[in-house]
């Protein structure tokens, strides 16, 4: 072996092990994020919880609740998860184009869900019915709307990746980001579960 070859050898498994040190590093402030992101829902939850009979004499989740269209909304986004899923099958391929067709599907569900959400809250708005109008309501608005928030976030960071992936197209580094995403939409999925079952279920009882 040449002089040439080992410099060769050793920049690479140099470069090799300051990537995966950078991985790490990223892995680490995902699930930091996350578990900061469970903090601030598990707040939320419990003001909710605490605060869901204060209407001050005004409307309660009972008068609220509209199970056909919460159900919709609930479809959306579970949807929006399989198609997603199916987007990094085949990233794992090779298959650019159906990653990116996949990932349009999930933004045209995400975007319904989030379109059904902004017309539930401007309903209620012009009803009279806002979030300082009882406490009941602005734990109501702060919790589904901080969700709401995190939903439109993913749709954004999922539109910056599909134009990467039309720019550089598919490689290790896209996939890794793409599976970022993907707990992150998992995540925000479980959330909602909650939600549809502690706000509009249980709130409705």
């Amino acid at each position: 072996m040449t002089t040439q070859s080992m410099i060769n050898d050793h920049h690479d498994d140099g470069h090799e092990a300051h990537q995966h040190h950078m991985d790490q590093i990223d892995i680490f402030g995902f699930w930091i994020y996350i578990m900061s992101d469970c903090l601030i829902f598990a707040a939320l939850f419990a003001t909710f919880i605490v605060l869901r009979d204060g209407t001050a004499g005004g409307i309660s989740m009972k008068d609220m609740i509209d199970y056909p269209y919460t159900l919709a909304e609930t479809i959306f986004l579970l949807c929006s998860s399989f198609t997603y899923g199916m987007g990094i099958l085949n990233s794992y391929h090779g298959k650019t184009h159906k990653v990116m067709m996949w990932l349009v599907f999930t933004i045209i569900l995400g975007c319904c869900f989030v379109g059904m959400e902004l017309n539930e809250f401007i309903g209620l708005h012009l009803a009279g019915h806002g979030p300082t109008s009882s406490g009941f309501l602005s734990a109501f608005f702060a919790l589904v709307g901080t969700h709401g928030f995190h939903v439109t976030m993913g749709l954004i960071w999922m539109i910056i990746l599909v134009i990467q992936l039309g720019i550089y197209g598919d490689s290790k580094t896209m996939q890794r980001r793409l599976t970022y995403l993907g707990l992150f939409w998992a995540f925000l999925d479980i959330v909602w579960i909650f939600v549809f079952t502690i706000v509009y279920l249980m709130g409705a009882v």
